[in-house]
C-alpha cells in the first residue's frame, strides 16, 4: 500500500504551527474586540478617502492648466518619484548584479570564485530596502538619491540570485561546445551564456522594475523620498484618510504596472516567442477563449 504523504504532512505542518502560535500568543482574548475596533476606525478615522492629496499644492504655484493640474498634487509628485527611483535602481542594479551572478554560478567557476560572488550577493539582499534607505539616509541624507543607493544595493542582491540560478539552470551542450572551441571565459559569458539566457534575464529584470515600484513606496517613509514620504507625513498628523487615498492610488498604480510587466515579459520567455498575448489576455486567461 502507497503511503500518501501529502495527506500525512500537512496536518503535521499545521499543528506544528498552531503549537508554534499559541506559544507565541500570550493573551488570545485581545482578538475579541479586534472587529469592533476596526469597524469604529474606518467610521471614524479612515472612511472615506480624503481626495485632496490629488489637488494642486498651494505651494510652489502650480504652472499647469486644467485638466492636467494634478500634476502639481503630492499624489503624482510622490507616485512618480517613486517610479523614477524604481527604474533607476533597477539599471543600475542589473549592470552590477549581471557579472557578479556570472561569477556566482558554479557552472561556469569554480567553487573559490562562486563562494566570495554568492557572499556579496547574500549581503546585498540580507538586510531589507528600508534598511539599507535608514543607512543611507544617514550618510547622505534625506532624498531619493538615498532611495536609489538602497534600492540599487537590494537589487543586486535579490536579481543577482535569480540571475545565477537561471544561468546554472541552462544546458550544458552550449558551454562544452564553447569549452570545445577553445573560448576565454569572458568569451563564453558574453558570447554564449548571456545570448542563451537572454529572455530569462529580461523578464527577471522587468520583474525586479515591478518589484522595485511596489516596494519603492515604502522606503519612502524613512525619508529617501517618493510617494512614502507623504504618507509618513500624514501618519504623523492622524490624517489616516488621506493616507487611504495614498494607498489606493498606490494600489492603481501597481496594478497598472503589474498588468504591463506581464504583457512585457510575455515576449521573453517561450510562450511569447511563438503568440504573444493579447492585451485582454493579462486580464482574462487565454484558455477561456480557447474552450470557445
Amino acid at each position: 500500500m502507497r503511503i500518501n504523504w501529502t495527506l500525512i504532512t500537512i496536518p503535521v505542518l499545521l499543528a506544528l504551527s498552531f503549537w508554534l502560535m499559541d506559544g507565541l500568543v500570550n493573551d488570545w482574548g485581545r482578538l475579541s474586540g479586534g472587529g469592533q475596533n476596526l469597524i469604529v476606525f474606518i467610521n471614524e478615522s479612515l472612511w472615506p478617502p480624503d481626495w485632496g492629496v490629488i489637488e494642486p499644492q498651494a505651494y510652489p504655484v502650480c504652472t499647469a492648466y486644467p485638466p492636467f493640474d494634478f500634476t502639481c498634487s503630492t499624489a503624482w509628485i510622490g507616485m512618480t518619484e517613486t517610479i523614477k527611483i524604481a527604474f533607476i535602481s533597477t539599471v543600475f542594479g542589473t549592470l552590477v548584479s549581471l557579472p557578479i551572478s556570472i561569477l556566482a554560478s558554479r557552472n561556469l567557476n569554480p567553487i573559490f570564485i562562486t563562494f566570495p560572488s554568492r557572499f556579496i550577493l547574500a549581503a546585498c539582499r540580507s538586510l531589507p530596502s528600508i534598511i539599507w534607505a535608514i543607512f543611507f539616509v544617514i550618510l547622505v541624507g534625506l532624498g531619493p538619491l538615498s532611495g536609489i543607493l538602497a534600492m540599487t544595493i537590494y537589487t543586486v542582491g535579490y536579481l543577482g540570485k535569480l540571475q545565477y540560478e537561471s544561468i546554472e539552470g541552462m544546458s550544458n551542450i552550449p558551454l562544452e561546445s564553447a569549452d570545445s572551441m577553445g573560448l576565454s571565459k569572458i568569451e563564453k559569458a558574453i558570447g554564449v551564456v548571456i545570448p542563451e539566457q537572454a529572455n530569462n534575464l529580461i523578464s527577471q529584470t522587468i520583474f525586479m522594475f515591478e518589484y522595485n515600484v511596489r516596494h519603492g513606496t515604502v522606503i519612502g517613509i524613512v525619508g529617501a523620498g517618493g510617494i512614502g514620504y507623504y504618507i509618513n507625513l500624514y501618519l504623523k498628523f492622524l490624517q489616516y484618510d488621506k493616507v487611504l487615498a495614498y494607498l489606493i492610488i498606490i494600489f492603481s498604480v501597481v496594478i497598472i504596472i503589474d498588468f504591463i510587466s506581464i504583457y512585457a515579459r510575455s515576449f521573453f520567455n517561450d510562450e511569447g516567442d511563438i503568440n504573444p498575448p493579447k492585451w485582454i489576455s493579462v486580464l482574462i486567461p487565454q484558455w477561456v477563449f480557447e474552450s470557445r
